[in-house]
């Protein structure tokens, strides 16, 4: 948008006594109420001409709200031509299958080269705002270290939508996401549910570590074993699992999976007390490990609900070169793309 964009509303009598903020929120809503209350704290909305910058003022029917919404600035973040994998693109939404080793959004140490970064370069015009800021409307992360799936918003009504699915995390609503990994040992029951609270560790802050229920965000994570992978004398030394997200914290399949005493191959973070495991492998699959370099970890699909069309969008990812050469460096193994 190159000027403020102008929206008329009136307020009838299904409203009449209602707070201006839950007005505004009720008949805007692909507009978040935290952006609506910001706009109204600085003077963007007026009632009947005269400027409204109280968002608990209550109102009249037949009262007439214009709501100005300032055309976007540029983001902080400076757009840099860094080459992207795009599964899906549309004028609301982009869908990439993020490589291993890009960090998602600036940070202290990755201010630059993020997918943030190669996003805004990408997407150009085609970004109308998000809270005002013409960047692309982050809803969910993956490590710097995870490769997989991702969907980003390119405006602020497809942003409240994927939201709103992303803080439901498929309890209720139409999100779909699983993950693929390879674990230390065999999981005692071949699925299974790990429900920990997960806080930032008080040991190493870098850390998330699994705390009492009053001390952390709850985090469920459901599991379920598709193959048992054998190590050099032929016993089970690691497992091929599928991972289903009920809550989506920091690092939460890493810690979960470490807490039941089976972290990820490579994960140097959470997994560092299993490295003389390495040696029950065979070379190959010890040199496979060594080269891949990273955490056994794939957001391999990803599904949800297109916040204009109301349509379902479903994407897989097949695991990426290092992962596959990991699990065919595993002997005698019937992989579940078999099955």
């Amino acid at each position: 948008m190159t000027s403020a964009e102008i929206l008329t509303l009136t307020v009838t009598e299904t409203e009449k006594g209602a707070r201006l903020d839950k007005v505004l929120a009720t008949l805007l809503p692909a507009i978040s109420r935290s952006r609506l209350k910001e706009l109204t704290l600085a003077g963007a909305v007026a009632i009947d001409g005269a400027a409204a910058a109280d968002p608990s003022r209550k109102m009249r029917a037949g009262e007439t709200i214009t709501l100005a919404i300032p055309a976007a600035v540029a983001p902080d973040p400076v757009g840099e031509d860094l080459p992207l994998e795009i599964v899906h693109e549309d004028a609301d939404l982009i869908v990439v299958n993020k490589p291993a080793g890009l960090v998602v959004h600036p940070s202290a140490g990755h201010e630059t080269g993020t997918l943030v970064n190669a996003l805004i370069h990408h997407c150009g015009a085609s970004l109308s705002g998000i809270n005002g800021v013409m960047r692309p409307g982050i809803v969910h992360r993956l490590d710097k270290d995870t490769s997989g799936l991702l969907v980003v918003a390119k405006n602020d009504a497809a942003h409240k939508a994927l939201a709103d699915q992303f803080a439901d995390h498929g309890r209720t609503g139409p999100l779909e996401r699983l993950y693929r990994a390879i674990c230390w040992g065999v999981p005692r029951h071949p699925q299974g549910s790990i429900d920990a609270a997960i806080a930032r560790s008080t040991i190493n802050r870098e850390k998330m570590a699994v705390v009492a229920e009053d001390k952390g965000r709850f985090a469920i994570t459901h599991y379920r074993v598709l193959d048992v992978l054998n190590g050099a004398d032929g016993k089970p030394v690691a497992s091929l699992i599928e991972c289903a997200l009920e809550t989506g914290r920091t690092h939460q399949i890493r810690v979960h999976m470490a807490h039941i005493g089976h972290p990820l191959l490579g994960d140097e973070t959470y997994g560092a007390g299993f490295r003389t495991k390495m040696n029950l492998l065979t070379p190959a699959a010890r040199a496979a490990l060594e080269a891949m370099g990273r955490q056994a970890l794939h957001a391999g699909s990803l599904g949800f609900e297109h916040g204009r069309t109301g349509e379902f969008l479903s994407f897989e990812s097949p695991l990426p070169q290092d992962f596959q050469a990991l699990l065919d460096a595993f002997p005698g193994t019937r992989r579940a793309e078999q099955r």
